[in-house]
């Protein structure tokens, strides 16, 4: 008895000098576990514990029982563990929401769920003020901003970042000003920058646009000099985006993708061995795959008779699913269409066996307004599809996530390219549209960059469209031509519009992350 209140002695001076309290239920778990090893692996199990929790970024310093008790389990298990999945479909309305704490320059994750589609209206501006302390502390330490950079590093070179209420209490002329905020119109025709500290009236006629697409509710750097209550932009820049190792450190080993995990599967060995043993797995995207057009049903036969032999990992089928609106038999000619591509699948075994089918809904698919994040189709439109195909087919939202044993996948329905090309304050002179939308996405950390009258979100639940910290990979099904741009290790890939593109397609092959151009052949005489 004396030799175990002895180690709980040790153990609380262990956790107290890592800057955590630790209950007394939590110190007795931990040394009971310990008790019957040796000093030296005693030290290196306590160590192991706390370097794990200090990943966990809890919310406070307070240690329970049960936070001890997981990561004991955590830092104990060998191989694969119960919470670690291969292949795991993650729909929008469970995607974890992290919010970054200023004082200890990390991120958190909220725990209050909220299955609220319309909450207060004080979440329209929250969600808005979320996004930007994303992108504002990333923004503050890259290397142009850093205060404490290297001392070769010139002066020159570093910039100082403002707040606009800074810009607002001075009566005098400030030269040399950038600021960090959201471009929108508060006034009709009149632009301001409005960043949590309140708004300013911007002069744009010397304006010099730099690369990327800006749009209303858009966050931009904007450089120039303020004076008379005005900030007269000379140039106007995208936020620098950050690449994910960068990005890893002020999230730990928190899970921020989402899924059943508590810990980040990136890091993963286990799971890291099984992706690179696959040499062979492939992911498929189709985007406009009309069910009701036969031509396409006789391509999709092609499709499945050429994979059927070697399956791949799953086969993403993207709306819209009916090639024009039935009116008041949209529904049911969907579950027609869906039935009928039921009974395409069923011959094909291996397909049937190995293989996911992922049916991502468009914009014109039942049945809700056009917000995001969508839910799936209803239930009642895919009960005989799901009865024919069972666990094989699964029905999600729009967007949604698609985890790949260490790898991250971000898929969305939306033609984007018309959307934000349509709202640009100014359309880019040089350099090609794919280009020009792949870094204002990872820039502004969202996969909506507009205005909520141009493309309408859940407030509350606008984590789903976030890019950040980057995935591996982003699919936007867009009826733009098909293309495959990289930044930052990140790829952005359109299949492009399944029949408008003579039935071509995109593979991606997750062992050596890259992405495949693939087309069925026309054999039209």
């Amino acid at each position: 008895m004396e030799d175990l209140q002895k180690l709980r002695t040790e153990v609380t001076n262990a956790f107290k000098l890592s800057g955590f309290t630790i209950r007394k239920e939590a110190s007795t778990f931990v040394a009971e576990r310990i008790s019957s090893l040796s000093t030296q692996e005693r030290q290196k199990t306590i160590d192991k514990l706390i370097v794990h929790l200090l990943h966990q970024c809890l919310s406070q310093p307070v240690l329970e029982k049960e936070h001890v008790e997981i990561a004991y389990k955590e830092c104990s298990t060998l191989g694969l563990e119960d919470a670690e999945t291969v292949f795991n479909v993650i729909d929008a309305f469970s995607i974890p929401k992290l919010c970054y704490d200023i004082e200890r320059k990390k991120f958190t994750k909220d725990v209050s769920i909220c299955n609220n589609l319309f909450p207060d209206a004080k979440w329209k501006a929250q969600f808005l003020i979320d996004r930007y302390m994303i992108i504002w502390q990333r923004t503050v330490r890259n290397k142009l901003f850093t205060q404490d950079v290297l001392p070769s590093v010139d002066d020159d070179k570093r910039f100082q970042l403002r707040k606009i209420e800074v810009l607002l209490s001075s009566s005098s002329r400030i030269d040399e000003v950038i600021v960090l905020g959201l471009l929108t119109q508060l006034t009709e025709g009149k632009f301001y920058l409005e960043d949590p500290t309140g708004s300013v009236i911007l002069d744009m006629s010397e304006t010099r646009y730099h690369s990327g697409l800006f749009t209303e509710c858009g966050f931009v750097l904007a450089e120039g000099y303020y004076d008379d209550k005005t900030l007269h932009v000379m140039g106007l820049v995208l936020p620098p985006s950050e690449t994910r190792v960068t990005s890893l450190p002020y999230f730990g080993s928190l899970n921020t993708f989402g899924g059943k995990s508590k810990s980040l599967l990136k890091n993963s060995l286990s799971l890291l061995k099984i992706e690179k043993d696959n040499q062979d797995g492939i992911i498929i995207f189709l985007s406009d795959v009309w069910l009701d057009n036969l031509k396409v049903l006789d391509k999709l036969k092609i499709l499945l008779s050429g994979y059927n032999e070697f399956p791949p990992i799953a086969i993403i089928v993207m709306g819209e699913f009916l090639s024009c609106p039935y009116g008041s038999e949209h529904s049911n000619q969907l579950k027609t269409a869906l039935t009928n591509f039921g009974e395409l699948v069923h011959p094909f075994s291996n397909l049937r066996a190995s293989c996911k089918f992922i049916f991502v809904p468009g914009r014109g698919d039942p049945a809700t307004a056009n917000i995001l994040p969508r839910p799936p189709i209803p239930n009642s439109i895919t009960k005989e599809i799901r009865d024919k195909l069972g666990d094989s087919v699964i029905f999600t939202t729009n967007p949604c996530r698609i985890q790949y044993c260490t790898q991250e996948l971000v898929l969305i329905r939306q033609d984007l390219v018309t959307k934000i090309c349509r709202n640009s304050i100014h359309f880019p002179e040089k350099g090609d549209i794919p280009d020009h939308l792949t870094k204002t996405l990872l820039s502004q950390c969202t996969l909506s960059p507009l205005s909520l009258g141009v493309q309408p979100v859940y407030w509350k639940h606008s984590e789903a469209l976030s890019l950040y910290p980057m995935p591996d990979l982003i699919v936007v099904a867009d009826h733009f031509q098909p293309y495959t741009r990289s930044y930052q290790d990140c790829k952005v890939v359109n299949p492009g519009s399944f029949p408008r593109t003579e039935f071509s397609f995109k593979v991606y092959v997750p062992a050596s992350r890259t992405v495949e151009d693939s087309q069925i052949p026309n054999d039209d005489i």
